[in-house]
């Protein structure tokens, strides 16, 4: 993958993830990580090469096809990507309304999986109105509302404290034994450790260990 004419920000990757399984994504800054999970999460294709998303080349996909495919992959932005004009309960149900699920149908789960990243208090609160711990949680909450099969997390503890972030961890476990594969890109040495998870490790654009 590069970007324009610059030298290639990814190059000769070869891996499979397979179904349900928990990868983490490490390396220096600048190693690829980011890059990675856009071309997983469609939002750029490679140079060259293939991507495979469930049993598809992704190139080959329908532009009409693309916004199904990506409804099945769950994405924690290192940016947030939030809606500020909606609430934060709000832009965690965005994803199930968007799939045409009615309110009365999730309103209960949304409050629920508030509550368990510790915004049950804010669940009305506008993002412009939060903290970075508060919006990084929020983020993580409308990416796994909807139970992904594919949840792509780039640094998702940066912007919170060490039990917060135990907590994320479990989340993400949680949903790894329900059938989620998840893949998390960080700088977090001891939430890998503690997770025992593989590793997928990047350096200057290659993958050098897994």
């Amino acid at each position: 993958m590069r970007y324009g004419r610059a030298p290639e920000t990814l190059r000769g990757l070869n891996f499979a993830l397979g179904q349900g399984s928990f990868h983490f994504v490490t390396g220096p800054s600048g190693a690829g990580k980011s890059s990675l999970l856009k071309l997983m999460y469609l939002a750029a294709r490679p140079s060259r090469g293939v991507v495979h998303l469930f049993g598809q080349d992704v190139a080959t996909v329908a532009a009409h096809d693309r916004p199904f495919l990506r409804r099945r992959i769950g994405v924690v932005f290192q940016e947030f990507r939030l809606l500020d004009h909606l609430s934060a309960f709000d832009n965690v149900a965005l994803p199930l309304r968007i799939a045409g699920r009615k309110p009365d149908t999730y309103r209960h789960d949304v409050a629920e999986l508030l509550a368990w990243v510790g915004l049950k208090e804010r669940m009305h609160a506008m993002p412009p109105t939060l903290a970075g711990g508060e919006k990084q949680r929020l983020a993580i909450a409308r990416a796994v509302v909807n139970r992904p099969d594919i949840l792509l997390a780039d640094e998702p503890t940066g912007n919170v404290d060490h039990d917060m972030g135990l907590r994320i961890l479990r989340l993400f476990v949680e949903l790894n034994r329900m059938g989620t594969t998840v893949l998390i890109a960080t700088h977090d040495q001891d939430m890998v450790a503690r997770s025992g998870m593989p590793v997928l490790h990047l350096e200057r654009g290659r993958l050098v260990r897994s």
